[in-house]
């Protein structure tokens, strides 16, 4: 997963249960952007819902970019699958497009925990 490095956060604005509609995990969240007919979407889904399961205290959050355009043009989300790490105070610190491996999210989750 990859981290920007333009010397501020990946994104700005916190991002909380209010802005995602779920409520965030108590030491991160990843945050996953999908479309209806993503295969990739599917595959990202149970790898991240796998993680989640076995790290306590992790949320997985996905969300219909189709369904919220305002906030995918917010993040700047331009393809789905899109993946945000965010901490437990809801900020982004890790962001990748594309199917994720399994262990590349569990080392994006080590810098938000």
């Amino acid at each position: 997963m990859d981290r920007r490095t333009h010397g501020q956060r990946l994104d700005a604005a916190r991002l909380g249960a209010a802005r995602l509609g779920a409520e965030l995990g108590e030491r991160a969240t990843l945050v996953q952007f999908s479309s209806a007919f993503c295969q990739p979407c599917r595959a990202t889904r149970r790898t991240l819902t796998e993680v989640a399961g076995m790290v306590d205290g992790v949320a997985h959050i996905e969300i219909d970019a189709e369904a919220h355009l305002t906030l995918v043009r917010e993040l700047d989300i331009t393809k789905t699958p899109t993946v945000l790490v965010l901490d437990a105070e809801g900020e982004v610190v890790r962001r990748a497009s594309g199917q994720p491996r399994t262990v590349d999210v569990v080392a994006a989750l080590g810098h938000a925990i």
